[in-house]
């Protein structure tokens, strides 16, 4: 087996330690040959006798191996490797799908507790702050009793709905398949409810991955029907909502505001008209960063060896055709 690495942002060149090579040759057996790929153009150069890759792969790379037959992803979303050449392969493609949603919906709850706690605004008013401590106290409110609406309803949707029923929220949430409820959500719609979770919720939140059913699925039409009060909070794909659509809605006060982890373009232009939206709070991109990640998702690498060369179905498998 002829395996390739390639490290990346959520996946440094310092987490490929001797350790990990020694359980991966325990798991591929002693004919394994691993190779680590320190640029770009090293994983290029590498990829003609390839079998196996960990990390990200381009379309160029892509074209260059002949031998491959499965990639496992490094990050949490499969969109960056899902163009066409690959989609129509027989190559498997696995990844941390599902391992992901703890850090995910604890920064959920950050952005969220940013502005329901104006956080975000005294940080920002900092030294001026006092001053405008009657008004903040005047805009504050309780999560307790409030409706969770979480659209996607996979292993993000789940860790949002435990943390939101602890802070004494009513969680209710829709799934484009028919999987199983939870504890805290003791019925998952199906799709053709969004516009009823939408109408009832004072948050909703996201826990959808990049398709082309979900690209600007939160726009001028989802956005008119949530309630004027209500909070949207997304953590996955910045496609999936229409930022123009977004300001728009809070602007005409048809939302109260937005917290936002992922941008329509990466990094986000600094005169993009959000920085300056009222009650938008904003991070670069990092609710998928944990001191898990790594170690979770390079346990499922091994494993996955384990079943790879038994034939068996691997962990994490990504249904290419759908995206997830």
């Amino acid at each position: 087996m002829n395996i390739l690495i390639i490290p990346g942002v959520t996946m440094p060149l310092a987490s490929v330690d001797e350790a990990l090579l020694v359980r991966i040759r325990e798991a591929a057996g002693p004919a394994v040959k691993i190779t680590i790929a320190k640029t770009a153009a090293e994983a290029a150069d590498a990829m003609d006798d390839v079998e196996v890759v960990l990390g990200v792969i381009t379309p160029a790379m892509f074209a260059r191996a002949k031998k491959l037959r499965w990639v496992h992803a490094i990050t949490s979303g499969a969109d960056p490797y899902l163009f066409p050449e690959m989609v129509k392969s027989d190559v498997l493609l696995s990844g941390d799908k599902g391992l992901v949603g703890p850090h995910l919906a604890d920064h959920t709850f950050g952005l969220l507790l940013s502005l329901t706690r104006r956080i975000a605004r005294a940080i920002q008013d900092a030294p001026n702050s006092w001053e405008f401590r009657v008004g903040y106290r005047a805009e504050e409110f309780e999560l307790s009793g409030c409706t969770m609406g979480i659209v996607g309803f996979g292993g993000t949707g789940r860790e949002i709905a435990r943390r939101a029923a602890a802070f004494g929220m009513r969680c209710i949430a829709v799934d484009c398949d028919p999987v199983p409820p939870s504890p805290e959500v003791a019925e998952v719609w199906g799709s053709d409810r969004l516009e009823e979770l939408l109408r009832t919720s004072d948050v909703v939140t996201s826990g959808l991955p990049l398709t082309k059913d979900t690209r600007n699925l939160f726009g001028t039409r989802a956005f008119s029907l949530m309630k004027p009060s209500a909070l949207f909070v997304n953590v996955t794909r910045g496609e999936i909502m229409d930022s123009d659509a977004l300001i728009a809605a809070i602007h005409n006060k048809q939302i109260a505001g937005a917290g936002i982890d992922v941008g329509p373009q990466e990094p986000l232009p600094k005169d993009h008209p959000l920085w300056k939206t009222p009650n938008v709070v904003m991070t670069p991109h990092t609710a998928g960063a944990s001191q898990f990640r790594i170690p979770r998702n390079l346990d499922r690498f091994c494993r996955n060896i384990a079943h790879y060369r038994a034939g068996k179905t691997l962990e994490g498998l990504i249904n290419k055709p759908r995206g997830f």
